[in-house]
C-alpha cells in the first residue's frame, strides 16, 4: 500500500505492508532510531511521537494511519541555528536526563501537550503537568526533574 505523509518537514510516499506498526517504520524503513522500543504494549512512553499535533504510542499505530498527515519524531526537534528544542533545553537543564532511554518519549509527550497549552492559552497546573506525563515510564525514577523540567517549560512560554 503506498502512503504520502510529511515526517519532520520532509515529504515522503512509501510503499508499505498494512500491517507495519509504525514504530519499526520510523526505526527500520525510515532509519530514524531515536523513537525507542520499551514495552511494545502501549505502557510505558518511549516509543511516544507526534502525530498531527497528538502524542501516540507508535508501537501501538499502524504505519498506514500516517497517510496525508504530519510526524514529528525526536529527531524533528530542534534547527540548525538551535539544535535543541525548548524542552530538551528544559530537559537537560533540570538533570531530567539519566539513562536517557525514556528521554525521547518524555520529550515528545511535553512537546505535545505544551504546544497544546500554548495553543489554547493555557498554563497547566502541577497535577495537570503531571497528568499529561502520565503513561511514560522512567526506569531511573527520575520524575521529579522530569516534572521540573516541564513546568519550566510552560512558564518559559509565558
Amino acid at each position: 500500500m503506498k502512503i504520502t505523509f510529511k515526517i519532520n518537514g520532509e515529504s515522503i510516499s512509501k510503499d508499505i505492508k498494512p500491517s507495519l506498526l509504525l514504530i519499526d517504520f520510523i526505526r527500520d524503513g525510515l532509519g530514524l532510531k531515536g523513537t525507542k522500543p520499551g514495552c511494545l504494549e502501549g505502557e510505558c512512553g518511549a516509543c511516544t511521537v507526534i502525530v498531527d499535533g497528538l502524542a501516540i504510542n507508535s508501537c501501538m499505530y499502524l504505519a498506514i494511519n500516517i497517510n496525508g498527515k504530519e510526524i514529528t519524531t525526536i529527531e524533528g526537534l530542534g534547527t540548525k541555528e538551535n539544535p535543541l528544542d525548548k524542552v530538551q533545553e528544559k530537559m537537560v537543564e533540570h538533570g531530567a536526563v539519566q539513562c536517557g532511554f525514556c528521554t525521547p518519549g518524555m520529550v515528545m509527550t511535553t512537546k505535545a501537550y505544551s504546544d497544546k497549552c500554548i495553543a489554547e492559552g493555557i498554563i497547566p497546573t502541577q497535577e495537570e503537568v503531571k497528568k499529561s506525563l502520565e503513561g511514560n515510564l522512567c526506569r531511573c525514577t527520575g520524575y521529579a526533574k522530569i516534572i521540573e523540567a516541564s513546568e519550566a517549560v510552560y512558564k518559559q512560554e509565558r
